[in-house]
């Protein structure tokens, strides 16, 4: 059975979910080979195994760490001239797809972004995109060379499914321009204790209806009762209402949750291009022609301050 190639998503080897998900993807498409870069492979290598991997290949260098992007596109290529897989899957984060990238144009082939999906097609894998602000579904294939293919997360369930996961090292060669940008700092991210927002499976935004900073802790507590992540328009964000970290949109973070709860937000085609491809949309508006609920599946026309609060109330009760 052919092997597919999944770039390891990972954090001194906890696993991301995006990962998982891709292990998922593969199977469809052949024999998981996982490829672990960095320190905490040992960590990671069980649960690779775990969801499908029958091969994990790692390695550890200072470059990893030292340097941006390139010395992992000269690892991820070094593992695909020992495997010759039938594809490449790499989660759809900035870095990653940079990665994805760059290995395509090494390897002389096609590259498909932001898939939301992955099946076996009878001449390769055959990818699903959502574009025009969902307006339209697109299936696509490489016509040239292996699949180069980032996912976006959140776009298929973690299927657990246990395999060999037998540990191999991989032998890495840098080239020249590995070591040309150097990390000279990194500041740890606080933490909020709430998932991180790409890889969410529920997100609560929140827009210019809120009309302060202040008030986004209503969001904040119809997130933290959800168990989601929470977002922000570009018009919050531009307000400093929220840390850009956490804009949703064509300028800020791309978001496919099964649940994407929009409060006070018009929805205009920067804001969609960010979160159209959600599973589910709810939208929270007091004005009924904003063009939001054009791609909502559920609306509420109602004033925000009295709507979320009494859903908060409502989904702590249910839980309770």
């Amino acid at each position: 059975m052919a092997e597919v190639l999944v770039y390891t998503d990972h954090l001194d080897g906890a696993v991301r979910k995006p990962t998982l998900e891709l292990l998922t993807l593969a199977r469809r498409l052949g024999d998981p080979v996982a490829v672990v870069l960095g320190a905490g492979a040992e960590t990671a290598a069980p649960v690779l195994a775990e969801h499908g991997a029958v091969r994990v290949l790692t390695a550890d260098a200072p470059e990893f760490a030292d340097y941006l992007v390139v010395p992992k596109v000269d690892a991820l290529e070094a593992a695909y001239r020992a495997v010759s897989p039938a594809a490449v899957l790499v989660p759809s984060s900035g870095e990653a797809k940079e990665i994805a990238a760059r290995l395509a144009v090494r390897i002389g082939s096609g590259l498909i972004t932001d898939a939301v999906d992955v099946t076996a097609g009878e001449s390769g894998p055959v990818a699903t995109q959502s574009v025009f602000a969902a307006a339209f579904t697109t299936t696509s294939r490489v016509a040239k060379g292996t699949p180069v293919i980032t996912v976006k997360p959140n776009s298929a369930a973690v299927e657990p499914a246990p395999a060999a996961g037998t540990v191999e090292p991989l032998d890495v060669t840098f080239g020249p321009l590995a070591t040309g940008t150097r990390v000279v700092s990194r500041s740890p991210r606080e933490s909020t204790g709430r998932p991180e927002l790409t890889e969410a499976a529920i997100v609560v935004s929140g827009g210019r209806g809120l009309n302060g900073a202040e008030n986004f802790a209503l969001i904040e507590a119809l997130a933290d009762t959800l168990g989601a992540a929470v977002g922000a328009s570009r018009a919050a964000v531009d307000a400093d209402w929220y840390p850009h970290s956490h804009q949703v949109g064509q300028t800020g973070k791309t978001v496919s949750p099964q649940l994407y709860i929009a409060v006070g937000i018009s929805g205009a085609i920067q804001h969609r291009a960010g979160m159209q491809t959600s599973k589910t949309i709810v939208a929270v508006n007091k004005d009924a022609e904003a063009p939001i609920f054009e791609l909502a599946d559920y609306g509420v026309v109602g004033d925000l301050f009295d709507v979320v609060p009494a859903l908060t109330d409502e989904v702590k009760a249910r839980k309770g």
